[in-house]
């Protein structure tokens, strides 16, 4: 069992000039291509992202049964852990030599905007399984969900602390 823990960004160094309007996401680069490439080789990778703490698990594995897998699952505390799920969820597949983590630091819907869905479906849909590229437009809707019900609990307050309290 290994990992391989892939967060292709780094702090971005071009400065942005002072009239451009702020971004709504972090401001790390992304190696896209890289990303891609990764979604269209790898076995098994996760996305992890820094508003939902579900991850995205991606299995490409397939036979003529068992489908490509794309699945919203809860995070795990280690790495054994998320094989043995891994395991439970495909019983028939052996447990592959990696799993890949992808480091997802903005929001859902930039995976949309930069192209890396539809990486993701075009993948499924191009080894036969249209119903697992139809799969992901739910699983891209659930994060979507989670990431909107966890910014509303922030604003609301429900779940979070402030580092003040308000007054009076």
């Amino acid at each position: 069992m290994s990992a391989r823990f892939f967060s292709i960004l780094r702090p971005r160094q071009v400065p942005r000039p002072s009239s451009a309007p702020a971004a709504m996401d972090n401001d790390y680069f992304l190696d896209l291509n890289e990303i891609i490439a990764t979604i269209r080789s790898a076995d098994v990778l996760t996305f992890r992202f820094v508003i939902v703490s579900q991850r995205l698990l991606v299995d490409g594995r397939h036979t003529e049964i068992d489908p490509p897998l794309v699945k919203v699952v809860p995070p795990v505390a280690s790495i054994e852990e998320r094989f043995r799920t891994l395991k439970r969820l495909r019983p028939r597949f052996r447990s592959p030599e990696k799993i890949t983590s992808i480091w997802w630091p903005r929001y859902v819907n930039s995976l949309v905007d930069s192209g890396v869905w539809s990486a993701l479906v075009e993948r499924f849909a191009g080894v036969g399984f249209p119903e697992a590229a139809r799969r992901c437009e739910e699983v891209l809707q659930e994060l979507k969900d989670l990431e909107r019900v966890e910014t509303c609990g922030a604003i609301r307050g429900q779940g979070y602390r402030t580092l003040w309290e308000r007054r009076g």
